[in-house]
């Protein structure tokens, strides 16, 4: 029954989208102004300033991305074990993705430089967040820690600290396992693992491009390598907050469990009495690797300040997560329990992603005026609200589109530039930055580190908050900061 079902809603969602570009090219066939416009649009030889591809585009041909975006976050809690193949989610991102490309080729040179460019950011989005991927996983964190608030509290700062160079999905995956044995003889842990979703996987990353995706993909649209260390009073005031609450919390909660004289599990036998250390600690070398790869292709090192030869970034990326994979012992692997699993789910799902947010973008970008959404505080809340139940990464291009449409700025090379350069212009990529990386936090499926957190946690017998108790905790916590914040920055 349950396959029948899902079955039914991948045909419902084909129909859809027949029916949606059938009306569209239907549309285009009775109007003969923006056939005209399509036609000169089109042919390869035309140079007079033509219409842009938003103008273009019907509103239709926005809801493959948004029936994405609301199967990434409906079948995971309707259907967890069809949804937890990625076979099912290619299934889904195909039958989305394919129509809208074809589509969009229809169009002729515009589309298929639409495609084109799509098809470049999405292949060093994945290679980026692959090669942090692995090579973090690469390094075991040995010995146990003693779980008090102080130690816990530490780490998550550790975490908080480094996420913004290796990474929010790097940082995670390297200190999750470390923090859960370290508290594997206490009663109660899901609060420590909600706080560590809230700074590590998310808050922690906003300093630069590496530490999460929307920024990442910001900076492949022109923002500088540097120019999110800008956003350190935003990160400081949330992470200082977040982990001064969690010291507390984590105190009350221990000292309550002592009182009480609880059951505590039995210690594991992965050797509380083991040296603590690092095993795999070469891979740290690989990750300043990266890091120094993605500033000297932002900064046009060594071709005089020039963009790179296509595919040189990404072909050092690879080549270095592949020699750390290579250099690292298998038994360091297998202590991590590491697999490919979670970044084959990532590089599926964003390749639907990035096919689909083609129109979305284009769309937004020429009527982005028409949203009202013109003041930083909009930006904030907007960018921030949409990424909490979305994926934050597309939800950060969708406003920084808008934001560049409001000025003007059409959707070519690297856009976020041309932004910048305009007076005022930062606040508002500024707001758009905070909001899609903080509110991250207010879901599981708000950023990719989330969900992979919570599994492991529940691998290690952590019984984690349901999807809506997990919302009560970010509830509570997250939005009255995030309401200071705008007060402190984005009024």
């Amino acid at each position: 029954m349950g396959r029948c079902v899902l079955g039914s809603v991948v045909v419902a969602l084909m129909l859809a989208e027949a029916l949606c570009f059938g009306q569209d090219n239907a549309a285009h066939a009775v109007a003969p102004v923006d056939e005209g416009d399509r036609a000169a649009v089109r042919e390869p030889g035309h140079h007079q300033p033509g219409p842009k591809m938003g103008e273009l585009l019907p509103l239709g041909s926005m809801l493959p991305f948004a029936g994405l975006l609301l199967c990434i976050a409906v079948f995971p809690l309707a259907s967890p074990h069809w949804w937890e193949h990625n076979l099912s989610k290619g299934l889904i991102a195909a039958v989305l993705a394919v129509p809208t490309a074809l589509y969009l080729a229809s169009f002729g040179d515009p589309g298929w430089h639409a495609l084109e460019h799509a098809g470049r950011e999405y292949l060093s989005f994945v290679l980026l967040l692959g090669s942090l991927f692995v090579i973090s996983g690469g390094v075991y964190v040995r010995g146990r820690l003693a779980g008090t608030p102080l130690v816990n509290t530490i780490v998550l700062a550790l975490g908080t600290a480094i996420a913004s160079f290796v990474g929010t999905t790097g940082a995670s995956m390297l200190l999750i396992r470390p923090l859960l044995r370290a508290n594997a003889t206490r009663p109660r842990v899901a609060h420590v693992v909600v706080f560590f979703i809230f700074t590590v996987s998310n808050c922690g990353g906003l300093l630069t491009p590496l530490g999460d995706p929307p920024l990442y993909l910001g900076f492949l649209k022109g923002v500088p390598f540097e120019w999110t260390f800008r956003l350190t009073p935003q990160w400081l005031v949330v992470n200082g907050i977040l982990l001064a609450v969690f010291f507390v919390w984590d105190t009350l909660v221990y000292r309550h469990d002592k009182a009480t004289g609880d059951t505590e599990p039995p210690l594991t036998t992965d050797a509380p009495q083991a040296t603590f250390g690092l095993e795999g600690a070469h891979n740290l070398l690989f990750l300043g690797a990266i890091v120094g790869i993605i500033y000297s292709a932002g900064n046009g090192l060594g071709t005089g300040g020039q963009d790179w030869p296509p595919f040189l970034q990404e072909g050092l990326m690879l080549l270095t997560g592949a020699v750390s994979y290579l250099l690292t012992s298998r038994q360091v692997r297998e202590k991590n329990r590491f697999s490919f699993d979670p970044i084959f789910e990532v590089a599926i799902l964003f390749a639907g992603i990035f096919v689909t947010m083609i129109p979305a973008l284009a769309i937004l970008n020429v009527n982005g005026k028409e949203l009202g959404l013109n003041e930083e505080w909009e930006l904030f809340w907007a960018s921030g609200i949409l990424s909490g139940f979305l994926d934050n990464a597309p939800t950060y291009l969708t406003f920084a589109a808008t934001a560049a449409g409001n000025h003007g700025i059409p959707l070519e090379g690297k856009y976020l530039a041309k932004l910048l350069a305009i007076e005022g212009a930062a606040d508002l990529l500024a707001a758009v930055s905070c909001g899609s990386v903080f509110m991250g936090a207010n879901t599981y499926i708000g950023n990719g580190p989330n969900f992979m957190v919570k599994a492991i946690a529940e691998e290690n017998n952590v019984r984690m908050p349901s999807f809506f108790g997990y919302m009560l905790y970010s509830g509570g916590i997250l939005i009255p900061i995030f309401v200071l914040v705008t007060f402190l920055f984005f009024r």
